[in-house]
């Protein structure tokens, strides 16, 4: 008898290891308003397509408390990991406002916060004992590794260092900054295979640019699978990239079909 059951092209229920998407909550822009009605329409709609949610840069300091309050607690109730943008914790680390800044996120309900170095940099033991600072306050910690404004592309052995450090304590993802990827594509295409390469890939998100949506999404899927773990998606941008990943749309050419 035949199965009255209609599904379409599968894909890994959350939570998940691969595949992990996480968007950009830039707040009210030309990407959407994704104020807390915003975010409800959007959660109604994607919450089970999107793994974690960022809150753009000072975003989580910069919006009414009551309000970023109100839009953590919606992706918290959707199973949606809400986190504070690394740009958030430079800026307490170079006014040395550390101890407000945790204050901040514990009273906004954050309980996930991005260590990165995008303008700052760090000796070694110095993020370590930044991660290690936020973890005892009850923060897990995401890293991302770049620069907004690299000369050169990355060194791989560095970053895989920075990596393996990580997840010794503890961090469970690291997020490749974007315009290191568009480095390493521009002047050493080779070196974003051997990322790929790596056993700790499984560890990484690479970040893309919301503005080159769908062209470069596609051009990440196909570089590093369907499953890779994408970041910097922008809210109105994640139910079509779950369908790209599952091969729908122009822009993957519908390899739904071709399989």
């Amino acid at each position: 008898m035949p199965s009255l059951s209609f599904t379409g092209p599968p894909r890994s229920p959350k939570p998940r290891a691969r595949g992990l998407t996480s968007i950009i909550d830039f707040g009210p822009d030309g990407f959407g308003w994704t104020g807390p009605r915003g975010v409800r329409d959007l959660l109604d709609v994607a919450a089970e397509h999107i793994d974690y949610a960022k809150i753009y840069a000072m975003n989580a300091l910069l919006i009414p408390e009551e309000v970023v309050t109100r839009i953590v607690r919606l992706y918290r109730d959707a199973g949606v990991t809400p986190y504070a943008g690394g740009i958030l914790f430079e800026h307490a680390a170079h006014t040395g406002q550390i101890d407000g800044y945790i204050n901040h996120l514990h009273r906004i309900g954050i309980k996930t916060a991005e260590v990165s170095e995008n303008y700052l940099q760090f000796p070694d033991a110095t993020r370590e004992r930044h991660i290690e600072t936020l973890q005892r306050a009850g923060i897990s910690v995401i890293y991302e590794f770049g620069l907004k404004n690299p000369s050169e592309p990355f060194d791989l052995e560095r970053l895989e260092a920075i990596v393996r450090s990580n997840i010794d304590q503890g961090v469970q993802h690291v997020i490749v900054e974007q315009s290191e990827i568009d480095m390493a594509r521009s002047q050493s295409p080779g070196l974003l295979g051997e990322l790929a390469s790596r056993p700790w890939f499984r560890y990484i998100l690479i970040e893309a640019d919301p503005y080159g949506f769908p062209t470069q999404h596609a051009q990440l899927l196909g570089e590093f699978g369907p499953d890779a773990n994408l970041a910097n998606i922008a809210a109105g941008q994640a139910l079509r990239l779950e369908g790209m990943r599952r091969g729908v749309g122009r822009s993957v050419n519908y390899a739904m079909f071709k399989e």
